[in-house]
């Protein structure tokens, strides 16, 4: 007896799916969504101590204004590569990554159930985060839809490259390796902490070519309504990452590839 359907896709096998990556990361919220709260509101503390007033406006908006929506997105896209990377790599490591593959499950509908814990994890990431700022610093949010957007482009796009990085790796330091050269890099490098306006031009020309850049930049719109660069811009250029991304990811589910022994 063949698999119920309702149409093309398995909705059941993917609501499942979906429902055990959310339960995965919800059996540890205390990590998953308070610790992040914690580190986003201790950066804030420590660059308020360090710097005082005498940091001045950053882009017309005081310092922890600039900063804030940048801690804030760089904490939802980091949790939202772990999200999935660490699902993959931890099912490879333990052996039951078979319980994954052997399931009436399309490349698609994998990767669309690997993405919805990213998701909703990175938004109850980013309304507790942004709830914090709100509660101790006053900030409002400038452009929700903007906010929204590029919270759940980021959630997407980084949850991809999670997927990426979990097939590749073959043990948990390899794991470590790509997140601490390769991530978390490119996420504090992105105007997180600075306008990249203030670069020198080999620099900046680099940060325009990242399109964490553009997640920072887009967010900093939404929540205080300064950008270094067009939001459409920053869009295009993330949807054009994210469907390579997402591209890439289905063919190498589709194909086995370092999934299969």
């Amino acid at each position: 007896m063949g698999v119920r359907r309702f149409g093309m896709i398995n909705w059941l096998g993917l609501w499942t799916l979906a429902m055990r990556e959310v339960r995965r990361f919800m059996a540890v919220w205390q990590q998953t969504i308070f610790a992040p709260l914690m580190t986003a509101g201790l950066f804030v503390m420590v660059f308020a101590l360090a710097l005082g007033r005498g940091r001045g406006e950053v882009m017309g908006l005081p310092y922890l204004a600039f900063l804030g929506p940048g801690v804030l997105m760089m904490t939802v896209i980091q949790n939202a590569f772990a999200n999935t990377s660490s699902s993959i790599i931890s099912a490879k490591m333990q052996g039951n990554i078979v319980d994954t593959l052997m399931p009436p499950l399309s490349a698609g509908e994998i990767l669309a159930g690997y993405l919805a814990g990213s998701v909703i994890r990175a938004g109850l990431v980013a309304s507790v985060i942004t709830l914090g700022m709100a509660v101790t610093l006053g900030f409002g949010v400038a452009h929700p839809l903007w906010a929204i957007t590029f919270v759940v482009l980021g959630a997407l796009l980084m949850g991809g490259l999670g997927i990426l990085a979990g097939i590749i790796a073959q043990k948990f330091d390899q794991m470590a390796a790509i997140t601490n050269f390769i991530v978390t890099p490119l996420s504090f490098l992105s105007g997180t902490f600075y306008s990249v306006e203030a670069l020198p031009p080999a620099f900046r020309a680099f940060s325009h070519a990242n399109p964490i850049f553009y997640l920072i930049d887009g967010a900093r719109y939404g929540f205080a309504g300064v950008s270094d660069a067009s939001p459409v811009l920053g869009l295009g250029v993330c949807l054009l990452a994210l469907a390579v991304v997402l591209g890439l990811g289905w063919w190498w589910l589709r194909s086995g590839y370092r999934m299969k022994a």
